[in-house]
Order: C-alpha cells, then structure tokens, then sequence
C-alpha cells in the first residue's frame, strides 16, 4: 500500500473522529478548535484529489475565518461553569 493510499484512509476516518469530539464536547472553544482542526484535515483532502484550489479555499475559510468568527462569539457570551 502506497502513502497516498494510506492517507486516504487515514484522513476520513480522522475527519469522523474529530466530528464525534465536536458533537459531544461540553465546551465550547475545545469544539471550535476541532473544527478548526477537521477543516484543516479535509483542506489536506482536497489537496490529495488534486484540487488545490478547493484546498485553499477550505483551508483559509473553513479554518480560518469560520474559526475566528466562532471564538470572538464565544468572547462575546458569557460562559456557565
């Protein structure tokens, strides 16, 4: 089995992972970062299927705007403890 292969098979079932933390995580900011971290993950994705731009629109939106905008609303609420 090749690298590539191997990849393509780690990466969905880390994406699935991640997925399931986010779901049941009780807080907040440990699930954005997650997110943040499974966007990242499928940006990788696109990278192996030969799509570099899709890549780079994931990686620059889906990590990083979308996650920056979760955080400053998270700042912005209060939190229960």
């Amino acid at each position: 089995m090749t690298d590539v292969t191997a990849l393509m098979i780690i990466l969905p079932l880390a994406m699935i992972a991640c997925a399931v933390f986010v779901a049941i995580c009780r807080d907040l900011l440990y699930a954005v970062v997650v997110l943040a971290v499974m966007s990242l993950l499928l940006a990788f994705q696109f990278y192996l299927l030969k799509a570099p731009d899709v890549a780079m629109a994931e990686a620059g939106v889906g990590a990083a705007v979308t996650t920056a905008i979760f955080i400053i609303s998270i700042r912005a609420t209060e939190r229960k403890e």
